[in-house]
């Protein structure tokens, strides 16, 4: 999903928005038959929360731009809909996939049926049954009839969801997710189903009752009801309230009330934090950089790693000078990423070495970029009937104003010598712009929706999923996509997506500059306060430490 940071409004330069994956594994999970029984993840130990009944915390959230599941696609709104809506499984901080709302499931059938079997006794935050029927309902939602999902391309495995995304039906019973009983949903699929219990941990596949209509859920919607955490609770000032869930499945959440503040109205967050207003804010890197010597923030700080990647994109639309493989090329090899990467932010910056961070599970290890080389990328553009730039229309470069953007524009125009109409735009201007107007080059952070290489393989780039905003299409890369996750085993799943990478580096529909770090501020006493990995808090997790 799209990177949004919450110091966006702030008066400090924002981080780049790529972030570092922790070293961890996750299994490639594809048997003739699998069951798998986790520990359910709870808050935490009832001997350390405070006496307070209501207690409560404020957290620096930022403002969502939607707290629906079928709608959103950001990241700014996926730390809401998480609280408000609860999944199937869930990411813990040390990438393991967790049972949340099932408490077992089942991969069989070679990989193409997976089964889940619900909690008993599930029930929504107005006390009303959770049933199976509510997972078929609520994943339907996300083709819903004014279009589908951002994030729909997500489960384009399962059967029917193909013909969906590119309207051969619009009819969302097609999709192949079936609930024989109360208790039981059955997902089938075109090729290997070892990711689905991970990849439906993510936000767009939480589930919403049934009085859902096909509509946007709304903090106006009439009797929001949730599955999650925590409910609606309102406004105060500049925060959005939440309040702890009575009915949620893993007992009703320590912390009563939280305060999700959207904005400091141009003060700093670590001033915030030494005043006390809030509880939890991401820092920017630099003020990380000295805080980690302060005697009395020090302790306070966390570092935690984000599956994230900052990255340049081409149009290849008909019509776009980049439907032309060389003139991609040539930009990609006229633009040194790998420097850019070590020289922005120095100490949270990490240069990319493809479209996939470093360290996430089942990723290939080595170097997916494009070489740079300004005397061939300057070949490349005569190749492609441009030489010197001649007879090149201006190109249009809107980006969201990152750190990258200067530099790269300079590497352009120093070393092909074209011509380029730069502007930066706010996030959700922004988000519409790449949806219907897509520029000849634009940027983008993308923070995984779930801990697995395809999540920035076949999701950014495979044809015709909803986030390939450059309209990138090569059967080739497809074809190795499609081979990854319907490998029977890690080895081929793993020879897959190193093809894949080596096409994305050849053909250069993108140019991935780096990956990073989160840096962020606890209150002294507060548990549970670690993102998942994929830049969430899980707030039904939180509790004071006694005495708080």
């Amino acid at each position: 999903m799209l990177d949004a940071d919450p110091l966006e409004d702030m008066p400090v330069r924002p981080a780049s928005g790529a972030r570092k994956l922790a070293l961890a594994a996750l299994a490639l999970i594809v048997a003739a038959a699998m069951v798998v029984r986790l520990v359910p993840m709870a808050p935490a130990p009832a001997q350390a929360l405070a006496a307070a009944a209501n207690s409560t915390v404020t957290i620096l959230s930022g403002e969502p731009a939607s707290i629906d599941p079928a709608y959103h696609g950001d990241s700014g709104s996926a730390n809401y809909v998480s609280q408000l809506y609860e999944t199937l499984t869930a990411v813990d901080p040390k990438l393991v996939i967790r049972p949340a709302l099932a408490q077992t499931w089942v991969v069989s059938d070679a990989g193409t049926r997976v089964t889940f079997t619900l909690r008993d006794g599930l029930t929504f935050s107005d006390g009303s049954p959770l049933k199976a029927s509510d997972v078929v309902h609520s994943w339907r939602r996300l083709f819903h009839s004014g279009g589908f999902s951002p994030l729909a391309s997500l489960i384009a495995d399962v059967k029917g969801a193909r013909d969906l995304l590119s309207g051969k039906t619009s009819d969302a019973s097609a999709l192949g997710v079936s609930a024989p009983d109360d208790r039981t949903v059955v997902v089938e699929l075109d090729r290997g189903g070892g990711g689905l219990p991970a990849i439906v941990s993510g936000s767009p596949f939480a589930i919403v009752p049934p009085s859902a209509t096909d509509a946007e859920i709304t903090p106006g919607s009439s009797g929001l009801v949730g599955s999650g955490g925590y409910t609606w609770g309102g406004l105060d000032g500049d925060a959005i309230v939440l309040k702890a869930n009575p009915h949620y499945w893993a007992g009703q959440p320590a912390i009563d009330t939280a305060r999700m503040l959207t904005t400091l109205g141009g003060n700093s967050p670590v001033d915030a934090f030494v005043a006390k207003t809030i509880d939890v804010t991401t820092i920017a890197h630099y003020d990380a950089s000295w805080i980690a010597f302060d005697k009395d923030l020090g302790p306070s700080l966390r570092s935690d790693p984000n599956l994230s990647v900052t990255y340049y994109g081409f149009n290849t639309r008909a019509g776009s000078p980049f439907a032309n493989v060389m003139l991609r090329q040539a930009f990609a090899q006229a633009v040194d990423g790998r420097r850019l990467g070590k020289l922005d932010e120095p100490g949270s910056s990490v240069p990319a070495t493809g479209i996939v961070p470093v360290g996430i599970p089942g990723a290939p290890a080595g170097d997916f970029l494009p070489p740079y080389n300004p005397a061939a990328a300057r070949q490349l553009l005569a190749d492609a009937g441009y030489p010197g730039g001649a007879g090149l229309p201006v190109i249009r470069f809107t980006a969201l104003g990152g750190g990258y953007d200067t530099g790269i524009l300079q590497m352009l125009r120093d070393n092909l010598g074209v011509k380029i109409d730069y502007a930066g735009m706010d996030f959700g201007s922004y988000q519409e712009a790449l949806a219907t107007d897509t520029p000849d080059i634009w940027s983008m952070s993308w923070v995984a929706d779930y801990p697995g290489p395809n999540d920035f393989l076949g999701v950014l780039l495979e044809s015709g999923s909803t986030a390939n905003s450059g309209g990138w299409a090569s059967p080739a890369f497809d074809a190795a996509v499609q081979q990854a996750t319907a490998a029977s085993n890690a080895a081929d799943a793993l020879a897959a997506y190193t093809t894949a990478l080596g096409i994305v580096r050849d053909e250069a529909p993108v140019v991935p500059v780096s990956y990073g770090t989160s840096y962020s501020l606890v209150r002294d006493g507060l548990l549970g306060a670690s993102e998942t990995g994929t830049g969430i808090i899980r707030l039904a997790g939180l509790a004071w430490s006694t005495g708080q």
